[in-house]
């Protein structure tokens, strides 16, 4: 038999640990205030026992023979009753081992009249005592044991408090899970490239101090990257300067073999360095400001550029709708995506649909190698190139994608790779539609 399996939530642990210690100690101490009643009630049941019997049956033997018949009504009791005959033929009772009422009633009486206890068989079990009056006559004491009667509130004020259990458990968990749980979205949701929720720093010490670190935290990681984002796109930019008159200073050359690959090598340079700075301002792609654009209008001025460019590029479906996005960015990111279908496929096909749930898919299809299945990731990373020829010309800078990447989260999109059935990429860019 399978071991029963710990819960996977911490919440789940916590209320099931704390649930079970509680029920356990709550039991504990509900038992034994269940017995100690259960003794209590046992013992003044067993005295008014001796008393009532003893009385009785004192009573019933000072009675003359003939008023006797008239008392006994008046002398029985829930449990136990009399009888003016030899009651009902039954089995000797284990005197060794007796009924615990058969004990008290030969303490109350047995000095006077020795009793003889059967134990009577049928649906309900009891048993009788048998004596003889000072004048002769029989009397039997039919006694039939009942529990210790609880009182009928009793159970509901259990159920009561084990309400409470259940409640007091399911608020002391969701107290000390709920400032992890929005630590660990917060987290999920941490986005360098954005200004991400602040924590509320307000609570227990423990909790305001762990948003008071969270978004220190976050603070510190924001002006780290754009502090290096400003480096790079410095760096790049200063570059350009001598880079460019280092090409004039080419161009006065005499033309030979070691002039146009110098030209070469510094086409490749400032083109690399164009990227870098295209690379810089993409981080800061929220800079622009939104505006309302026809999608399929634009997607149709996008391909038509190309197309008049004598580049394979085509479109089909449509959205109909008017979105509010930055232009810019999202000219950059599907440019970037349709010059690299062109470059390793040798043409695009642009897609547009919307799924069910309302979002707008916009997919750049070609017919190239596609990517290798661990490397669909990678390629979102700066400088990461799938060209192992270390070749410009074919294998570009390696920027191309963590620019779309870096535009397409400011746009509040999401930018996803994945190799075709039949052979090629798909590029789908997934925008949320607001018409």
């Amino acid at each position: 038999m399978p071991l029963p399996r710990w819960p996977s939530t911490l919440a789940a642990r916590l209320a099931l640990i704390f649930l079970t210690g509680l029920v356990l100690a709550y039991g504990l101490s509900f038992a034994s205030q269940f017995y100690e009643r259960y003794q209590t009630g046992r013992d003044v049941m067993l005295g008014n026992l001796e008393s009532d019997v003893s009385t009785a049956v004192a009573l019933i033997d000072r009675l003359p023979a003939d008023e006797r018949a008239t008392w006994l009504s008046l002398l029985d009791r829930r449990n136990y009753r009399y009888r003016l005959d030899e009651g009902l033929p039954g089995v000797p009772m284990d005197m060794a081992n007796p009924h615990m009422a058969a004990v008290s009633i030969e303490r109350a009486i047995g000095d006077r009249f020795p009793v003889r206890f059967e134990n009577i068989p049928g649906p309900t079990p009891h048993f009788q005592g048998h004596l003889t009056l000072s004048d002769g006559q029989p009397l039997t004491i039919d006694v039939t044991p009942g529990p210790i009667p609880v009182a009928q509130w009793l159970p509901v004020v259990l159920l009561l408090q084990l309400a409470v259990l259940l409640g007091c458990t399911w608020l002391a968990v969701r107290m000390a899970i709920s400032p992890l749980t929005r630590l660990a979205q917060a987290v999920d949701h941490l986005d360098p490239d954005a200004s991400g929720p602040v924590l509320d720093e307000r609570g227990p010490q423990e909790v305001a101090y762990a948003a008071r670190a969270f978004n220190s935290l976050q603070g510190r990681i924001g002006a780290y990257l754009k502090e290096r984002m400003q480096l790079l796109a410095a760096i790049s930019h200063d570059l350009q300067t001598p880079i460019t008159r280092m090409k004039l200073r080419v161009e006065q050359m005499d033309a030979s073999v070691e002039r146009e690959r110098l030209w070469s090598d510094l086409n490749e340079m400032q083109h690399l360095v164009r990227e870098g700075v295209a690379y810089a301002r993409s981080m800061d792609g929220t800079s622009e400001a939104l505006c309302r654009v026809d999608l399929d209008a634009f997607l149709d001025s996008l391909v038509c550029d190309y197309q008049d460019s004598g580049q394979a590029v085509s479109l089909t479906g449509s959205s109909g709708l008017l979105l509010e996005t930055r232009p810019h960015a999202l000219r950059r990111v599907l440019s970037n995506l349709i010059d690299n279908a062109l470059k390793f496929g040798g043409s695009a096909r642009l897609e547009v649909q919307r799924d069910v749930q309302g979002k707008v898919l916009v997919q750049v299809l070609d017919e190239g190698p596609g990517i290798a299945e661990e490397e669909l990731q990678e390629v979102f990373k700066p400088f990461y190139r799938v060209e192992s020829s270390r070749n410009r010309s074919t294998g570009g800078t390696g920027l191309g994608l963590a620019i779309a990447q870096q535009l397409s989260q400011a746009l509040g999109g999401r930018l996803t790779l994945a190799n075709r059935d039949g052979g090629g990429l798909c590029a789908q860019l997934e925008l949320g539609a607001n018409a």
